[in-house]
């Protein structure tokens, strides 16, 4: 017999409307989905946006840090690297939003910025021009480190995250939970907060889920926060983080 979610409920933090992709990998495993957003995304469509992006595109090294950020250039304007451009992804999943152009960006193995900061096009920087496709908010460490190297770090907030207050819909669909469920974890900022808009007894049953994260990191930030099952995925792609889940399954 297969792996099987079947009888499981994933909690989804993804953004607003942007939940059908974990649907249809819970889906391939049994499980359905409790969608819980955090936020919306809006693409930042105007003057000084575009000119950012136009410049950050022409750059001898770009790097996007989500597959919204290349969505919303997308939405922008046409997607080409000039010339002998190295394009470079922060995970599998943007990697494969920029191949829906024909783009083959580089990923690391490691699908965070540390992984991303550690492959090889980005180790001699001193003098050479960067373009950042990105969001505001998030950790924030690579442009710092970038510059840190000598980068000349041409950033474009492409999108902007909107704060969601969880519905009445899904606190009530929180609390009447039963049986075995599964956070999937891509997100810090996602985390945090759906914990800080959750009522107080919604929150500890969110933290009674297993949680199966994108990275250590986000493994070890689940822990911290209060999860005692955490598994590790492969990445932050829905199909990604179901396989581990489901390899796990017996033991949440």
């Amino acid at each position: 017999m297969g792996l099987s979610l079947a009888g499981c409920v994933v909690i989804s933090l993804r953004p607003a409307g942007a939940h059908a992709s974990m649907r249809r990998a819970a889906a391939a495993y049994g499980a359905r989905v409790l969608a819980l957003s955090p936020w919306r995304l809006q693409v930042l469509d105007d003057a000084r946006s575009r000119a950012a992006l136009a410049a950050a595109l022409g750059a001898p090294r770009v790097l996007f840090t989500s597959p919204a950020a290349v969505d919303a250039a997308r939405s922008m304007e046409q997607l080409r690297p000039a010339g002998a451009a190295c394009w470079l992804a922060v995970g599998a999943g943007t990697a494969a939003a920029l191949a829906q152009d024909g783009i083959e960006a580089l990923a690391p193995e490691r699908m965070d910025s540390e992984g991303l900061l550690a492959l090889p096009p980005l180790q001699h920087l001193a003098g050479i021009a960067v373009g950042l496709v990105t969001a505001p908010g998030g950790r924030g460490m690579l442009e710092p480190a970038l510059r840190r190297r000598g980068a000349q770090v041409l950033r474009a907030d492409v999108y902007e995250r909107i704060a969601l207050a969880p519905s009445t819909r899904a606190i009530s669909a929180l609390r009447a939970l039963r049986g075995p469920t599964w956070l999937a974890l891509g997100s810090a900022g996602a985390l945090d907060g759906v914990l800080a808009g959750l009522p107080d007894d919604a929150a500890r049953i969110l933290r009674g889920a297993a949680v199966v994260a994108a990275s250590a990191r986000l493994g070890e930030l689940a822990a911290a926060r209060g999860f005692a099952q955490v598994v590790i995925a492969a990445s932050a792609m829905p199909c990604d983080l179901m396989a581990a889940a489901a390899a796990a399954h017996p033991l949440a």
